[in-house]
Parts: C-alpha cells; structure tokens; sequence
C-alpha cells in the first residue's frame, strides 16, 4: 500500500475569495423564504418597542421625565430600536437551515467605479424625485429629529447624534431591509414587486411626530433606488454608503452647515470602512507561514 506524504512547507491558501458580483439573476446564499419577511418586520417593531420601553423606563427610575427626557435617552432608544431590526434579521436568517453569514446580507466586495457610478445615479434619481415631490408638495414643516435627539443642547449631543444619524442607522437599516428583507420579498414575485414593498415599508417605519409626512414618499423611493442599487451590484456595500452619504448631507443641512458636511462625510464613509475591513480579515499569501525567520 502506498501513503502520500505532504510537504512539512505546504499551506492550505483557505476558503476561496467572495466574488465581486453575482451573475444577473443568479443569488448568493440561502433562499429565504418570503413569509420571513413581514414576520421579522414585526419581530423588528416588536423588538424596537420593548427596548425603547425599557430604556425609557430605566431612565425614569433613574430620575429623568417621562415626557422631556434628556437627549441621551433618546439616542440610547434609537440604538436599541436599530439593532433590534438586525437582531429579527439575523434570527431568520439563520431559520434556513444554516447559520447566516456575512455574504448571505450582501457584505460582499463589488467592482468599484461601476458600484460607484450606480451610487451616483441613484442617488441623482432620488434627489431628482424629492426635487419635484417639493414642487407639487408645499410642506414647510421641518424635521425635528435632531432636536429631539438633542443635537442642538451640546457638543456631545451633536456628536452622538452624527454617529447615529449617519452611521448607525444607515448600517442597520441596510442590514435588515436590503439585506434581508428585500432578499426575501425577491423569491416571492421578483425584484420589481419586492423593491416597491421593500420601498413603501422603508418609508412607512420613519412615519411619527418628528418626521413630515411630505418627507415619507421621498423615503420611499429612496428605498426602492436602494433595492436596485442592491441587485445591480450585488453588495450591500454602495446601499450603505449612500445611505451613510445622504443622511450626512441631510443632517448638514438641518444643521446649517457648509464645509463640515464633507468633513462629515469623510468621516461617516471612513468608519463604515474601517467596519468593513475589521470583518472581513486579510488571508495570508499562500507560502507566507513557511518563510524562514531572518536570525
């Protein structure tokens, strides 16, 4: 009997590297099945109450009003609300049959100027759109988000209220209603139908006293401009950073600012990166580990 002998040099290479782009029409993952979807939307809203209950009721013991809670408690709300929606999303996703993984969601590298001139175009279609819903809609009602957030009490208050306006929420929200949810609404009647549900439902969640119900159909296609961003790259990656993109020159612009929204923009894209290197480690070159150690 013979025995194969390996090479005391050899090194596996690992997994194989994610591709850059799904062929049209092909999907990556698990087909989830379409009754996930509004079944973790409710998860997502039943998860975002509870925990916002929770802060509001641990701030109130802790001394604060119930009815004028300090900007903290509304930032802390708003964290817990967004990543409840990624926790229903994760939780379902792992219903088929197999742990989710990151390529599952869509954290997967994309070509980059085609990803960056379809970023450009939708968002030059939404902009487009709000420009002219404006022009039929005379609604001089202003968001007050950032106030309510308190934005405008303090230097930490603006600060945190940045990280959450144009990180954390632009993140989670992408997770769970491009990344999942969107996904599976697409095996049910196909991308065209899931994009306009997944478009309505994204603008539907931000309805309440602190955002103009003018502002909800805008919302709305900008979710829908995200779904196809979504499936003509094949990567989560470009709806983030248009997401994050937006909601900086959003933010600038209630803000009142000139020359620190790009800063802000830098800043916001350059954690969001920083993010998606820390889970997406490098590999080694393959022969690396048997180089020899310089004495």
């Amino acid at each position: 009997m013979s025995t194969v002998s390996v090479s005391p040099a050899f090194v596996h290479p690992g997994p194989p590297p994610e591709l850059p782009e799904l062929p049209e029409g092909v999907t990556l993952g698990p087909r989830w099945a379409p009754w996930m979807a509004p079944l973790a939307l409710l998860g997502g809203l039943a998860g975002a109450l509870v925990g916002g209950l929770t802060i509001g009721l641990i701030s109130a013991a802790a001394g604060a009003s119930l009815s004028h809670p300090p900007p903290g408690v509304g930032i802390a709300e708003t964290v817990v609300q967004d990543l409840a929606f990624v926790g229903a999303a994760v939780l379902f996703a792992g219903m088929a049959g197999r742990p989710a993984r990151r390529s599952d969601f869509g954290l997967r590298s994309a070509r980059l100027w085609g990803a960056v001139g379809w970023l450009v175009l939708a968002w030059l279609a939404f902009l487009t759109f709000s420009a002219l819903w404006g022009a039929i809609v005379s609604d001089h009602s202003k968001q007050r988000l950032l106030h309510e957030l308190g934005a405008d009490r303090s230097t930490a208050g603006l600060v945190a209220a940045a990280a959450l306006v144009t990180v954390v929420a632009p993140v989670c929200e992408e997770l769970f209603f491009r990344g999942f949810f969107y996904r599976a609404l697409s095996n049910w009647r196909g991308p065209w139908l899931a994009a306009i549900i997944t478009g309505l439902v994204f603008g539907g969640v931000h309805a309440g006293p602190d955002t103009p119900a003018a502002l909800l159909l805008p919302l709305a296609f900008f979710g829908f401009a995200l779904c196809l961003l979504y499936r003509r790259t094949g990567s989560l990656y470009p709806c983030i950073a248009l997401h994050v993109l937006n909601n900086c020159l959003a933010f600038g612009v209630t803000e009142h600012w000139g020359w620190q929204i790009p800063v802000l923009m830098v800043a916001a894209l350059a954690t969001v990166g920083l993010g998606a290197v820390l889970i997406h480690p490098r590999r080694r070159p393959q022969g690396s580990a048997s180089a020899p150690v310089p004495a």
